[in-house]
């Protein structure tokens, strides 16, 4: 039976308890307070369901990461980085990425970012632990990704494209700065074919949650009792590499 969390601070089973299929569904209930999230992300666990369902926790095995110095940047990519008259952005335009990254794609015309999901990120943000990477060319957002920072790891959510390569290009930014300021690890969640060409490997759960706990010690967060008190997490400082509008590559 999947365990339903309705202590109200966040208390999850362990991710060896995740069930096999549907591959890594942990457990249903709790709340999508910065307390909760910031729990969750930091044992290695997301929360992700459609609006029809209770909230639903995930921690999948194997899991897919990107470490930074094995972003794959082709030439074309390259390229792409230098002539395309790219403009980069840290957290300047949240919102707008977030509901690019909700809008239907092609023929599927769900989303698995509710409006519960939108608002809860979006406090993460005001927080100062979720971040976007906007991407510009002729004035225009074109493309980005979001996710939550938490000292060297950052937990990626989705990105989109309104222009060829886009997301390409924020994940390249998001990578070099990682890469040469002291960052270790991209969470990608699930297996794609996209992420895999990019340098993105599956690595066993065990692994994954071994890097988080050397990573992510416990003496580094505070959890406040109050939902409305902020966390305390640790400090990303390869943010800054991002932050600096139009940065060439």
């Amino acid at each position: 039976m999947l365990p339903w969390l309705s202590s109200p601070h966040p208390k999850f089973p362990t991710t060896n308890m995740a069930l096999s299929s549907p591959n890594g569904l942990l457990a249903a209930g709790g709340e999508l307070s910065p307390t909760w999230l910031v729990e969750a992300y930091r044992r290695g666990i997301f929360p992700w369901y459609s609006d029809d369902d209770p909230i639903l926790w995930w921690s999948p095995d194997p899991r897919m990461i990107l470490l930074p110095e094995q972003f794959k940047q082709r030439r074309s990519l390259t390229k792409r980085l230098r002539h395309g008259g790219f403009h980069i952005t840290l957290d300047q335009h949240f919102d707008q990425v977030i509901q690019a990254c909700a809008a239907p794609r092609g023929a599927d015309a769900g989303t698995w970012i509710t409006d519960e999901m939108h608002e809860a990120y979006c406090l993460l943000h005001t927080l100062g632990i979720a971040h976007s990477i906007e991407v510009h060319q002729g004035g225009q957002l074109v493309g980005g990704l979001y996710g939550l920072a938490m000292g060297p790891v950052f937990f990626g959510e989705s990105m989109f494209s309104r222009a060829p390569d886009a997301s390409k290009v924020a994940l390249a930014h998001l990578a070099r700065a990682m890469r040469e300021h002291g960052g270790k690890l991209i969470d990608c969640q699930m297996h794609t074919p996209h992420l895999a060409s990019l340098g993105a490997i599956t690595v066993a759960r065990t692994t994954f949650i071994n890097y988080l706990n050397n990573w992510l010690p416990d003496e580094a967060f505070t959890l406040p009792l109050s939902a409305e008190e902020a966390p305390m997490i640790p400090a990303s400082p390869w943010l800054s590499a991002i932050a600096v509008e139009g940065t060439p590559y």
